[in-house]
């Protein structure tokens, strides 16, 4: 009876694996190590998707929500990158598409655009959002050159959730986000994971309310965190790290 020999590769690779533990457990150590941050960016990616399938059969609740649970996984991935020493160029262009998949395309679904206007608030909305990841570099550390568009996207959420999806707040809430998105002016790198104790509390009762808290609680609290951070920037947010 014939026997089939596992590839020599896998093989080798196994006995490798078993005969060095220490050797492939350091391996195993560095590969995570290495994409933690990419693993959180992706998951970022796979919520902006779902969240504009979500848009797309009507049901805008759940993409806010799922939206929101994006602004945490984009604040948590830099911080990840930076504490483990494992920013790349592949994890930074990631992390940009992911953006602009949740905070770009996904966001402006929420808009419901059906006419013409409609959609040309959307476009522009997008067109904000990649010139803001693409082409706002401040050149100063911890600085931002317009308003990251999480921000942006966490107040719409909130703003939708909390008045029922009223459309015209809605469209209003957005082009002023625009405009603060596309502004050169100046926002702190606010490092909530990296900065000052308040800052962790304010980001792990975000998790809370996202998972325990009332639908009308949460909301509340993500709209007071964006909007404290868009209009007073360095009043309260200024990073101190």
């Amino acid at each position: 009876m014939w026997m089939v020999s596992p590839p020599v590769g896998i093989f080798q690779y196994t006995k490798k694996l078993f005969l060095s533990r220490p050797v492939g457990r350091a391996q195993a150590l560095e590969f995570i190590r290495k994409n933690a941050a990419n693993a959180l960016s992706m998951a970022n990616l796979i919520v902006g998707l779902s969240s504009i399938l979500s848009s797309l059969n009507r049901q805008y609740h759940c993409s806010c929500w799922l939206l929101l649970v994006g602004f945490l996984l984009d604040l948590a991935d830099g911080a990840v990158a930076r504490q483990l020493n494992a920013c790349s160029a592949l994890g930074a262009k990631l992390d940009d598409f992911a953006d602009f998949t949740s905070f770009g395309l996904a966001t402006a679904l929420l808009l419901q655009p059906r006419g013409m206007l409609d959609g040309l608030l959307a476009i522009v909305y997008v067109l904000a959002v990649f010139a803001r990841l693409c082409f706002f570099s401040s050149g100063i550390p911890f600085t931002y050159r317009g308003l990251p568009c999480p921000y942006a996207s966490s107040l719409l959420a909130s703003t939708f959730l909390l008045t029922g999806g009223h459309i015209t707040l809605l469209r209003i809430a957005a082009i002023a986000m625009v405009l603060f998105m596309v502004d050169r002016g100046f926002y702190p790198h606010d490092k909530v994971l990296e900065s000052q104790s308040w800052k962790k509390v304010i980001y792990a009762g975000g998790i809370v309310a996202v998972l325990f808290s009332p639908t009308t609680v949460a909301p509340i609290y993500y709209l007071a965190w964006s909007a404290s951070y868009i209009l007073l920037p360095f009043a309260i947010w200024s990073c101190k790290a």
